[in-house]
């Protein structure tokens, strides 16, 4: 999608829209439209696992065309959380990536927030944190039951 595209789309995107554009953008390995994800502003953060702090678009878009130089990340979310205001919107989620290596492919897991805010031009995203998951399968603690009785 042509960045133009993408900014119409987002001055009437929901959060659950931009972050699917990122995700695509990543599966693609399109720099321009992870960028068109993004606010415009200054203290905007990006944290990748094990990188440090990325702080403002021009490090951040460093980062990702660092990160997407060997082609496209084999990503997946799942089990998104959801906490949303008129003007704000954070997202917790797991990150299931894809490594393929010399013995194939391995399934590696990333927690991740992203925060949204409402902006003149949409929503867009402020601040992605990713880090790594502890143990090859992911558990989830929280305190609602996973049965009702």
């Amino acid at each position: 999608m042509p960045q133009t595209r993408m900014r119409a789309v987002a001055l009437s995107s929901s959060p659950d829209e931009i972050e699917t554009t990122f995700y695509e953008a990543l599966r693609d390995a399109d720099v321009e439209r992870v960028m068109a994800c993004w606010a415009d502003e200054d203290e905007i953060v990006c944290v990748h696992p094990g990188a440090p702090r990325m702080v403002g678009s021009g490090a951040i878009r460093r980062g990702y065309e660092q990160l997407l130089s060997h082609g496209a990340l084999r990503i997946h979310t799942e089990q998104v959380r959801r906490v949303e205001t008129m003007t704000c919107a954070v997202h917790s989620l797991i990150e299931r990536v894809e490594v393929v290596d010399a013995d194939g492919v391995d399934e590696v897991y990333v927690v991740a927030t992203n925060v949204y805010h409402r902006t003149a031009q949409g929503w867009r995203l402020v601040a992605h944190h990713a880090g790594p998951a502890s143990g090859a399968e992911l558990h989830e603690v929280n305190d609602n039951p996973s049965v009702l009785h």
